[in-house]
């Protein structure tokens, strides 16, 4: 505010510089043969340091609106991976992306360029009209009488901005989340041929925002017009209100005319900025409002004590319901067991039985709607949850590998040794394949693992799960992509891994959870069966049908 204001006293003083240039050089008796060149030097002065200032200016405002918008999306984002698994399952990938993208950047035009004009227009306005009253009142006010009505014009288009601009943000957010979803699922598109019918939905809603971004830059383009309009009205009121006042003598210094006409002019940029201005502080406004609905919603899942976390003795589901808000479907009802330190706990059932809800309900992705799950007698919700999550291995049914290196998603966890990156993946029974790879370890693997098949992406996370070397450890339908010979050998490593440790091994296949110390059957969320695998087969039940059959299909 500061450069501001001395920007525009030195750029406004010029006007004075050439009134009394004119006098000067319209009374051939006062002037002097080198006076000429005093104005000039005058005029240069007062622009080179008013230059100064307006760059030391837009240096300040510019420099710091940058530091604001790397703060903002540091905020979103770190507020983003506050947030529990249901707000992702709200929100698509292309809104998050383009509120932490698009919007801070609308909102950095605001605390940078907009602020900058607002001030500088209000700076301006207010030297202009000084340095103007000074000379003459009664020409002043003439001058500034069509800028009420400017005023209202302002307040009219500025609404109008505002409202539209928002329906342009929704828009943009709706383009980025359909491409997004098309590039994660490309190979899908491709395998069905829908690659037209998504180009069609693309093109409609491209089609979309460009009638509502035409709205708006009709809007904003009806503004500069009307405003040239104003200032050709303040200049007709110069010549003509001010001609008649200099012949009836009320203005006696001819070198008002240029100097009016100069301020006048010094006012046209403020004004005509004026719009601009106000579609930045509009978009700002909407992009904004658009980010507080992410930063102010509250995660439901929150770490209760930063307390020191020692791994339980004992894990305990105490009838447990749990329903999905989104579908509605119950996925647990009632469900009990105990897991002892040590000890490995087998679930199976079939898809939809509520198998991979008991994993994510321990990781406490989401809370129980009724019931308890207790460690060591204490309710889960009152765990330090980064020290439980610290502690645990989790390898979820849906693999996700980073675009990243196969020794970099390994050692994911933490920083491991390459002796320690290559043991877990022998124990993960995919050391030979990463052998076989050109760069071996240093591999690129594309975007969620693309470039390897479902098995060598199940194994790498099976590996990232044993070098953390964790008390406790579940796997979720890990190994449903491998053959019955890598699965014997990858079973074999986690019983040596999890020896002394908990485990829970979640499968749909019998051979996986065969040798675990205790084993529950799950149907539409129930427990219908529990045992070891001698005393299932014994019962002759569901777990016995799904053994035949699963031994009928091997065979």
């Amino acid at each position: 505010m500061v450069f501001i204001l001395i920007s525009n006293v030195l750029l406004i003083s010029q006007g004075v510089v050439i009134k009394n240039a004119t006098n000067c050089f319209t009374s051939p008796q006062a002037a002097g043969k080198n006076d000429y060149i005093m104005y000039a030097l005058q005029l240069l002065g007062l622009t080179v340091f008013s230059g100064l200032f307006m760059f030391l200016k837009r240096q300040t405002i510019i420099v710091v609106s940058r530091l604001i918008e790397y703060d903002l999306k540091n905020e979103i984002y770190a507020h983003y991976q506050l947030l529990d698994l249901n707000f992702y399952k709200r929100n698509s990938t292309g809104d998050l992306m383009n509120r932490i993208s698009e919007d801070v950047g609308r909102v950095r035009m605001y605390v940078g360029p907009a602020v900058m004009y607002i001030v500088d227009t209000i700076v301006t306005i207010t030297t202009v009209v000084i340095f103007m009253w000074h000379e003459s009142p009664q020409l002043t006010l003439l001058v500034l009488a069509p800028l009420p009505i400017l005023s209202v014009m302002i307040f009219y288009v500025s609404n109008a901005i505002g409202k539209r601009s928002t329906k342009v943000q929704e828009a943009l957010s709706n383009i980025t989340s359909i491409a997004q979803e098309t590039f994660s699922g490309i190979r899908v598109v491709k395998a069905y041929n829908k690659v037209n019918h998504f180009y069609d939905t693309l093109f409609n809603k491209a089609e979309e925002y460009k009638q509502k971004n035409l709205a708006l830059a009709k809007t904003e383009a009806a503004f500069q017009p009307f405003l040239a309009f104003m200032v050709g009205l303040s200049m007709l009121c110069i010549i003509f209100f001010g001609g008649r006042m200099y012949a009836a003598g009320e203005i006696t210094s001819v070198g008002n005319f240029p100097q009016f006409v100069f301020y006048v002019t010094k006012l046209t940029f403020p004004f005509a900025m004026l719009g601009w201005v106000l579609s930045l502080v509009q978009r700002a406004a909407a992009s904004q409002k658009r980010i507080n609905e992410f930063l102010q919603t509250k995660p439901e899942i929150v770490n209760p004590t930063e307390a020191a976390f020692k791994m339980p003795s004992k894990i305990e589901f105490k009838n447990v319901t749990y329903t999905y808000p989104d579908t509605g479907i119950t996925a647990l009802n009632n469900v009990s067991f105990t897991i002892e330190h040590g000890k490995t706990l087998g679930i199976i059932g079939k898809s939809g039985s509520g198998k991979t809800t008991i994993g994510q309900l321990l990781m406490r992705f989401m809370d129980v709607n009724s019931g308890s799950i207790l460690i060591d007698n204490k309710e889960l919700k009152n765990i330090n949850l980064k020290g439980l999550r610290e502690h645990t291995g989790y390898v979820q049914q849906d693999v996700f590998l980073f675009s990243d290196t196969i020794s970099n998603n390994i050692a994911f966890a933490g920083d491991f040794k390459p002796e320690a990156i290559a043991e877990a993946a022998k124990e993960a029974a995919v050391y030979d394949n990463i052998e076989s790879f050109p760069a071996k370890f240093e591999t690129i693997v594309g975007e969620r693992g693309i470039t390897l098949s479902g098995g060598q992406k199940q194994r790498i996370s099976i590996a990232r799960a044993i070098i953390k070397n964790p008390s406790l450890f579940i796997f979720d339908d890990c190994l449903s992509a491998v053959d019955s010979d890598t699965e014997q050998q990858i079973l074999s490593s986690i019983k040596k891994v999890t020896k002394e440790k908990t485990g829970i091994i979640i499968s749909h296949r019998v051979s996986s959870i065969q040798n675990a110390d205790e084993i529950i059957v799950l149907t539409k969320g129930e427990i219908i069966e529990r045992g070891t695998h001698t005393q299932l087969i014994a019962l002759k039940g569901e777990y016995y049908n799904l053994y035949q059959k699963q031994k009928l299909a091997e065979n």
